[in-house]
């Protein structure tokens, strides 16, 4: 941004060098040959630059065209129903874990997860349903992203507080290293940056995919590598099966509760999305 700031005194002549260098971008310039506008003016240090290559952040126009209420109704909906699957698998998983692994990775693709049921599943099932649910939430929150910029960022910041300073060194990486963590971290938050710092949809569908591929692939590696330990891991599970259900469902319950009383949970806040990003 060029400085506002201004000295009293005789006016005097602009001075042509001074001019060029500080001309702002013109509006509608596009992003870089690389696939996305520079992450650090986008994300780290958004109130400086606009993501669309604006030069007035304060100007009353939106960065983004504002979608209807309909479409954030269709982003949230399954959202949330991602949400409440993630935290039944987390309640019963244990219960799941042997005897109906393709069911415990629908609900929940965790990492540990994916580990201890890929020995029990074939590897279509295994690589089909776990991209499938490790992908699908990827496009939505990138979608927000992309509608809604900064305000999207906001949202998240404000809703879930809980992930404060984790939120914010991820800001600052992304604009450092924006490809390789879509490709090794593609999380929720990191997709949503993705989306506001308008990084290009096929760019972004290449790496997350490439990324959630290869993570899949080492999982099963490493399962395969240490397939004796998981299958004692599996028979300690089964032995304490009723034990570790009461306790899972104890911390999934804690947590959701610990979430509410410090500011937000991530069900409360896609409750609020229409209301903090929905026309008025």
């Amino acid at each position: 941004m060029t400085d506002a700031a201004g000295s009293v005194g005789p006016v005097e002549p602009p001075d042509e060098a001074a001019d060029e260098t500080t001309a702002p971008v013109p509006v509608g310039a596009g992003p870089d040959p690389g696939g996305t506008p520079s992450p650090a003016d986008a994300i780290a240090d958004r109130g400086d630059a606009t993501v669309d290559g604006a030069d007035d952040p304060g100007a009353d126009l939106p960065l983004h065209p504002q979608p209807s209420r309909r479409l954030l109704a269709a982003i949230a909906i399954p959202l949330g129903i991602l949400v409440v699957a993630a935290q039944l698998g987390d309640i019963i998983w244990a219960s799941l874990v042997e005897d109906h692994p393709l069911l415990l990775i629908t609900l929940n693709a965790r990492n540990r997860y994916l580990a201890l049921t890929t020995t029990n599943l074939d590897a279509l099932s295994y690589y089909l349903v776990g991209s499938i649910r490790l992908l699908v939430s990827d496009p939505l929150f990138y979608l927000l992203g992309y509608l809604y910029g900064d305000r999207a960022v906001q949202w998240m910041e404000r809703r879930l507080p809980t992930l404060g300073d984790t939120l914010r060194r991820a800001e600052q990486l992304f604009g450092k290293a924006a490809a390789p963590l879509v490709f090794i971290a593609p999380n929720n938050y990191i997709c949503l940056f993705s989306g506001a710092a308008r990084m290009k949809p096929l760019v972004f569908i290449s790496l997350n995919v490439s990324g959630t591929i290869t993570r899949l692939v080492l999982i099963r590696l490493f399962a395969a590598r240490y397939e004796s330990v998981v299958d004692d891991l599996l028979d300690i599970i089964a032995r304490y099966r009723v034990p570790i259900l009461i306790a899972s469902a104890v911390i999934v319950l804690i947590t959701v509760v610990s979430d509410h009383r410090r500011g937000g949970s991530e069900l409360e806040a896609l409750r609020h999305l229409e209301e903090d990003l929905g026309d008025d």
